[in-house]
């Protein structure tokens, strides 16, 4: 039986230094000067700050472009509301969003099966799912079918085994 692992992960070492380029720009850019603005990373997010919503969405235009640079989903960020903060400024919060969760692997165990593909199981490992088939021309077409799908969430496909 051929069998691989769907899961859904973050390069901590790329975001990093995605965060510290656009920090690096920020502090360079003209339109950023005089206004407190900053990124911070944290354990599984990452904090926007700014004087105004406006210059809080040039902030996020910023770290989307770094992290697009860096070649890491878009997918993986989840921003929050945008909410007042000490001292006349704004925040918001970016949680980074690593590892399928049982709602989103219940979709995706959902979606494999609506496929219609005969022999093709799968089934939710922790925070990942795996995928057990007869025939790897298969497992081929689930993959392709995934990744054509939008889950919400970066998926990358691996430990194929024949």
């Amino acid at each position: 039986m051929a069998s691989f692992d769907i899961s859904s992960e973050v390069d901590e070492q790329e975001l990093r230094n995605a965060i510290d380029q656009a920090s690096r720009e920020i502090s360079t850019r003209f339109d950023f000067k005089g206004t407190d603005s900053s990124i911070e990373l944290g354990t599984n997010d990452i904090t926007l700050r700014s004087v105004s919503a406006d210059r809080l969405t040039a902030l996020r235009q910023v770290l989307e472009e770094k992290v697009v640079k860096r070649k890491l989903s878009l997918k993986a960020l989840d921003y929050g509301k945008v909410e007042d903060a000490a001292g006349g400024t704004v925040r918001q919060v970016v949680t980074v969003v690593a590892g399928i969760n049982q709602e989103r692997a219940k979709d995706l165990n959902k979606f494999i099966k609506a496929l219609g593909l005969k022999g093709i199981q799968s089934q939710t490992q922790g925070e990942q799912v795996r995928v057990i088939g007869k025939k790897r021309d298969d497992l081929q077409d689930v993959i392709t079918a995934c990744k054509e799908h939008d889950f919400g969430i970066p998926l990358q496909f691996g430990n194929f085994r024949d």
